[in-house]
């Protein structure tokens, strides 16, 4: 069924082909690129579920990412939004912001990302119907799904922004090995 859309983004699902650049066009017919995404999208599964159990095992998510209550000043909050190199103090654990931050991206987003890619599939939502009508329908699904990738992708860009202004080599070095750099 047919449902109406929260609201219309005027973007073009596809184009009548794609030129190959050898001198023939193919059809576009967006079935590997379909292929690709769904491969991706369940290695982003298993990945998420590994580092769900990880951070669960572990208490990562409680000891390094839940914000304490003396955390939620605005004061608090508000001198963490700015790009700025962090202190030596600040440098070896998360500010409320990069707390609240991650627990929005990993127990909101992701899973938002995964339900309403579920949500648009025809197989699944004939076996979970109110997957898809919580949503209002596939189009609302498909929109929210779109919106969740925008804000993803600005995540990722802030990260890319933020490692930039901390310090590339050391903070890259850090994230591959795992250990912090004492200056």
């Amino acid at each position: 069924m047919e449902t109406p859309s929260l609201f219309d983004l005027p973007i073009p699902s596809s184009r009548a082909s794609v030129v190959t650049g050898y001198g023939y066009v193919l059809p576009d017919q967006n079935g590997w690129s379909r292929a690709l995404h769904f491969q991706a999208a369940w290695v982003a599964v298993l990945i998420g579920l590994f580092y769900a159990a990880y951070g669960l095992k572990t208490r990562h998510f409680r000891k390094n990412l839940l914000p304490a209550g003396a955390d939620f000043s605005w004061g608090e909050i508000l001198s963490h939004l700015r790009f700025r190199r962090p202190s030596e103090v600040e440098n070896g654990s998360y500010n409320i912001v990069q707390r609240i931050t991650y627990l929005i991206v990993i127990f909101v987003l992701f899973p938002l990302m995964i339900w309403t890619g579920l949500a648009m599939s025809p197989a699944f939502t004939s076996v979970f119907p109110a997957s898809v009508t919580v949503f209002g329908g596939h189009q609302s699904a498909r929109t929210i799904h779109f919106f969740v990738t925008v804000l993803l992708v600005l995540f990722v860009l802030v990260h890319v922004v933020m490692v930039y202004l901390a310090g590339f080599r050391r903070r890259m070095r850090a994230m591959i090995t795992g250990h912090q750099e004492q200056a």
